[in-house]
């Protein structure tokens, strides 16, 4: 105890009080809304990369095998995330040296930090979006026709982005579906001619399915897709 007590023990405490000074209160807003993005950063990035159209397709597939519970929602989300951060990491990786590194290193400002780290994303969504997509949200935000692509603003061109990749995403999942549905239409067929009323076609039709999915190879032929569908 003499010991701990002589090397000194960090101590934090929370004061809840009034301020004469500005700079307090000012401080204490930057601390606030600094938390506030902390809390909300994961979903925002997952808002601006690829995760939204990965994880719509790997939804409908698992509907479309008709397996609900396999693979489970942890494993899809898993899998989602992997290959969003492989799409991603360039560009991550430009973030973090054109914006991130020199700002820690007292190069940059904070301003300039963040519009160099939020460039290679912006680049990003509008290789994807539609125009489209970006029209409904400048004129549901009634803002002037913008000259350039890097006139329009970030509250425009992530929700923007955010519709295009789910409409992209469904996209996709209806050519998955597909094959899957005209298997359940030929075991259901077969089925009502043999007079087999009371067995349900989705039994049966699951294991020639699953049997399809495997010999096409179709988490190289899916991943491949959707990876390849962002270049």
């Amino acid at each position: 105890a003499g010991n701990a007590g002589a090397q000194g023990i960090p101590k934090i405490s929370i004061e809840v009080g009034q301020s004469s000074k500005p700079g307090d209160l000012s401080a204490t807003l930057q601390i606030v809304l600094l938390m506030t993005v902390l809390t909300l950063a994961p979903s925002i990035i997952l808002m601006i990369t690829s995760f939204v159209r990965i994880v719509v397709v790997l939804g409908f597939l698992r509907q479309a095998i008709g397996t609900q519970q396999l693979p489970p929602n942890q494993l899809l989300l898993s899998l989602a995330l992997i290959l969003t951060f492989f799409i991603v990491s360039p560009m991550a990786n430009k973030a973090y040296n054109d914006g991130l590194k020199p700002y820690l290193d007292e190069k940059i400002t904070k301003e300039e930090a963040f519009k160099k780290g939020i460039e290679p994303f912006r680049k990003f969504m509008l290789a994807q979006v539609r125009e489209k997509d970006l029209a409904l949200f400048v004129d549901l935000a009634k803002l002037p026709q913008p000259n350039t692509p890097d006139d329009i603003p970030l509250h425009i061109l992530i929700p923007g982005f955010v519709l295009s990749e789910l409409r992209t995403g469904f996209q996709i999942a209806f050519l998955v579906f597909v094959p899957f549905l005209i298997i359940d239409m030929v075991v259901a067929s077969i089925l009502m001619a043999m007079g087999m009323m009371m067995l349900p076609p989705i039994i049966v039709a699951l294991p020639f399915k699953i049997l399809l999915f495997v010999l096409v190879d179709g988490w190289y032929l899916l991943v491949k897709s959707l990876v390849e569908s962002f270049h």
